[in-house]
């Protein structure tokens, strides 16, 4: 069977029932309801260290009112082995692991927020229920190294082109700069790389209808004299509305971590004036995170911009009592309300106080 598409994940599904590969142990094929929360079971068995792929298409749509309120597997769709296993998802329409433990294969729709890595749900099931549409998947496992198999696979011409696509995917990682995470909650993308360049490292984002925070570890103290200071340059915004809304809440910021589990970040507004700050008017992260307008449409986009920025005044502005410690810096690129693309680019972020300068990036 032959496919024209990307990835349809029954033609995957029925090419590897054909194919008569010993190293595919397992290929299946499941349609997940977006309104079902979040786990469910695959009933395929993986040994620790055994290589898994996820195909996946579809739409789930959040709104019957707004009808560009929508995400594909890329945003939805995590996996994980259970039991004890950590909660992974897909950076495209497809998707590669290893399994970290013995157990059973989960899949699930994700809307809200994890409260750990392990994927237990900490939002409220109620989320699930505007939800609209389905995700197909098909799962592959293997007996091999996965990237030896699926290049085997597609050099078949009746291989669906998902097969190549995924195939390309492996063998062209997209490495996370080096001393940076994904935070967790919002999950893995392929959207942030490192540059060095003769004025020191860049980290450079570029996302299309996808998002990632960029989250690097530090441990320095929020006194009246702390400040963060930073390079950016935007050369693509993702939003043409006010971001201060749920409905169009895309945007490109640096923000500081703090010990209360809060934090604050200075947005590039598309719209909105500088000065202006508002919590995050999405639900399930509107007591955790405050925004700050510190650029907006007046500023050039395509043109570096330098900035100092007292973090303890502008949290005691916007968010109230200071906290004792910042704890990480993030970097956040965020375009899946208007289906848009934010390219930027950071360099030179320091924090500093009268007595200690902490070298981030």
């Amino acid at each position: 069977m032959s496919s024209t598409h990307l990835s349809m994940p029954r033609d995957v599904a029925a090419f590897l029932d054909n194919a008569n590969c010993a190293d595919v142990t397992a290929a299946k094929y499941l349609n997940l309801a977006g309104n079902v929360p979040p786990w469910q079971v695959t009933g395929l068995i993986l040994q620790q260290g055994q290589a898994y792929s996820l195909f996946a298409d579809g739409v789930i749509r959040w709104s019957k009112r707004n009808s560009h309120l929508h995400g594909g597997p890329r945003f939805h769709l995590w996996a994980r082995v259970s039991p004890g296993g950590r909660a992974v998802n897909l950076s495209a329409n497809s998707g590669t692991f290893v399994a970290d433990v013995e157990g059973q294969l989960e899949v699930g729709i994700y809307m809200g927020m994890w409260a750990d890595e392990f994927g237990t749900l900490q939002s409220s099931h109620e989320l699930y229920q505007s939800l609209i549409g389905t995700l197909e998947l098909a799962i592959v496992l293997y007996a091999d190294d996965p990237l030896t198999v699926l290049d085997r696979l597609g050099r078949n011409p009746a291989a669906p082109v998902a097969i190549a696509a995924e195939t390309a995917r492996l063998r062209t990682p997209m490495p996370t700069p080096l001393g940076w995470h994904y935070l967790h909650e919002t999950g893995y993308a392929d959207i942030y790389r490192r540059e060095e360049t003769i004025d020191g490292s860049v980290i450079h984002v570029d996302t299309t209808d996808d998002q990632g925070i960029l989250r690097h570890p530090v441990d320095f103290p929020l006194t009246t004299t702390t400040t963060v200071q930073w390079r950016w340059q935007v050369n693509e915004h993702p939003s043409l509305e006010p971001e201060d809304r749920a409905i169009s809440h895309d945007y490109i910021s640096l923000a500081t971590e703090f010990d209360n589990g809060r934090d604050l970040t200075w947005i590039w507004s598309s719209c909105l004036a500088p000065g202006t700050h508002f919590q995050c008017p999405v639900r399930v992260w509107r007591e955790r995170e405050t925004h700050y307008v510190i650029r907006a449409q007046n500023d050039r986009l395509g043109q570096w911009y330098a900035e100092t920025r007292n973090v303890y005044h502008d949290v005691s502005e916007a968010m109230g009592p200071p906290p004792a410690r910042i704890t990480a810096i993030w970097l956040i690129a965020l375009s899946t309300f208007q289906h848009r693309v934010a390219r930027a680019s950071f360099a030179g972020i320091t924090l500093a106080n009268d007595e200690l300068e902490l070298s981030v990036l």
